[in-house]
């Protein structure tokens, strides 16, 4: 643990889990786990290991987009604050907080639509490509146009936030997270949640892989 950690995560825990959904302990411990891997800031490569270690997230770009729905002050840094508020939404977020939160990492130039660009630069690293396929681009762009005619309410051609709840909320499921993974399957969210509530209270530390 680094010398510049706080003394007391008790007493900072006690005020920071107020505006998340973590308990007191939770928060402690995800405090415990942030100054263990840092003095003051997380950098990019260190939330990425994070990310990729207990979350098996493994894809650069979406990756990269979740450390900057993060980064609330574009410093690029995740700082306590934003590591407490982000992991909320991330592990224990309403529906409405998620929508918001996976809009902001599908909207890669931050312009307030997710167009069919920002789409096909997302899926088109992800998507397997078939043998039989001789141009696997053009796979990619048709699913993207079927799922933008699914979602566009407005029919734009592009998916604004208003396009995109009105869609995630009548199919959770199927479309909240349709253009990437940028958030922890169930089984793993809730393995991570569980070492949060019943790490031993005397050593209350995690042991980083």
């Amino acid at each position: 643990m680094s010398s510049s950690a706080p003394k007391s995560f008790a007493k900072m825990a006690e005020v920071m889990h107020k505006p998340t959904h973590f308990s007191k302990l939770e928060a402690e411990n995800l405090l415990r786990m942030f100054y263990k891997l840092t003095d003051l800031k997380l950098d990019r490569t260190k939330f990425r290991d994070v990310l990729h270690n207990y979350f098996n997230m493994t894809d650069d770009i979406l990756m990269d987009r979740v450390f900057r729905a993060f980064d609330n002050d574009n410093d690029s840094y995740i700082n306590v604050d934003e590591w407490m508020k982000g992991l909320s939404i991330f592990l224990k977020g309403t529906l409405d907080e998620k929508i918001k939160y996976c809009f902001s990492v599908y909207d890669l130039n931050s312009d307030g639509h997710i167009s069919r660009e920002e789409i096909f630069h997302i899926l088109k690293n992800s998507l397997t490509k078939q043998p039989t396929e001789e141009d696997p681009d053009e796979g990619v762009k048709d699913l993207i146009d079927q799922t933008i005619r699914r979602m566009d309410y407005d029919h734009d051609g592009r998916l604004s936030l208003h396009d995109y709840t009105t869609a995630v909320e009548a199919e959770p499921v199927l479309l909240l997270q349709a253009f990437g993974i940028c958030l922890p399957n169930d089984e793993v969210r809730d393995k991570f949640v569980k070492r949060l509530q019943t790490i031993d209270e005397a050593e209350r530390k995690f042991r980083l892989a």
